[in-house]
């Protein structure tokens, strides 16, 4: 019988999931592993929703977005009785090697495990758009996330500027801001609200009036979701006291950022990260997240990873004023 590698994705999905799917299992092949699929994340563990994988399980599925697997969070494996059944069922499908596709609490939920059944041998790749993980330049899903919110910037845009009115708009990142600084210089808005910098109304006034002044009759500011000023809509109604030149609209893009096909960039990180996953499980590695830094692929201990959350680029956020004159 073949050495077995078992493979979930836990959290919120994120595009590219699939490619890194389709990359474990035939690598996996390759390597002389079968690869066991585990539906649902860690609660399709601890119900023994398992299923063996093949070339033909994984075709097609590289260009979609989603995951084939499913995936979700559960609350039954925060529990040492929950993870004690999953651990079992791994026993039972006879999986020693384990591949777990997710972010924060996918690796955290990940090093716990391993505390508990050191035997096993467990490595993450990083599946969320919010790219807030420390030991990789990019978590796969983060690129196709932002150029979805960005193309619907470009549409805002011309909506705002027939109108002459200021759009905010609210793209997810709840703990981190990457996603709306990101859309915001490649959107060429007039300003970004993040989780990380205080957020200033009086300095944002400041620059709309500058706009104003010069006969700029629209504006688009990006709004992260978990910023202090309590998202895109209370940020809006906050404006349209200080600023009543302008007719404001807030528009909150959600979930949408996370469907759809994935881009090129997100295809291959997510096919990297996962060939080099189960290479380095065969060689022994374990508990670590799978990530990239400048273009090498690195190891990140789970407990390192979820512990520090990467800084933001300090030049994005200069760029954000002076583009903005």
């Amino acid at each position: 019988m073949k050495p077995r590698i078992g493979l979930l994705c836990s959290g919120g999905d994120s595009p590219g999931m699939n490619a890194a799917i389709r990359a474990i299992v035939r690598m996996s092949l390759y390597l002389g592993y079968e690869p066991i699929g585990i539906h649902r994340g860690y609660e399709g563990l601890i119900d023994g929703r398992m299923e063996v994988l093949t070339a033909g399980s994984v075709s097609g599925i590289i260009q979609r977005g989603g995951t084939i697997l499913g995936s979700g969070r559960s609350v039954r494996f925060l529990s040492p009785e929950g993870r004690r059944q999953a651990y079992e069922n791994l026993q039972k499908w006879d999986i020693q090697k384990l591949i777990v596709i997710g972010g924060d609490g996918t690796f955290k939920g990940a090093d716990q495990f391993l505390q508990e059944y050191p035997t096993l041998r467990v490595l993450g790749l990083p599946g969320t758009i919010d790219n807030d993980l420390y030991g990789t330049d990019l978590t796969i899903g983060f690129d196709t996330a932002v150029n979805i919110a960005v193309e619907a910037v470009d549409r805002l845009r011309d909506t705002a500027a027939a109108m002459g009115r200021l759009f905010l708009v609210e793209v997810m990142g709840r703990d981190a801001g990457f996603i709306a600084l990101h859309t915001a210089v490649a959107g060429g808005a007039e300003a970004v609200l993040i989780p990380e910098t205080p957020t200033d109304f009086d300095a944002i006034v400041s620059v709309l009036e500058r706009g104003w002044k010069r006969q700029k009759t629209s504006a688009i500011i990006i709004v992260a979701e978990g910023d202090e000023a309590g998202g895109a809509l209370r940020a809006a109604e906050e404006l349209q006291k200080r600023f009543p030149h302008y007719e404001i609209r807030a528009t909150v893009l959600g979930h949408i950022q996370r469907g759809g096909s994935p881009t090129a960039t997100d295809r291959i990180l997510a096919s990297k990260l996962g060939a080099v996953a189960v290479e380095r499980l065969h060689e022994g590695a374990s508990g670590a997240m799978v990530g990239i830094q400048s273009d090498l692929i690195v190891l990140t201990p789970f407990s390192k990873a979820v512990k520090a959350h990467s800084p933001l680029n300090p030049l994005l956020l200069r760029l954000i004023d002076i583009l903005s004159l």
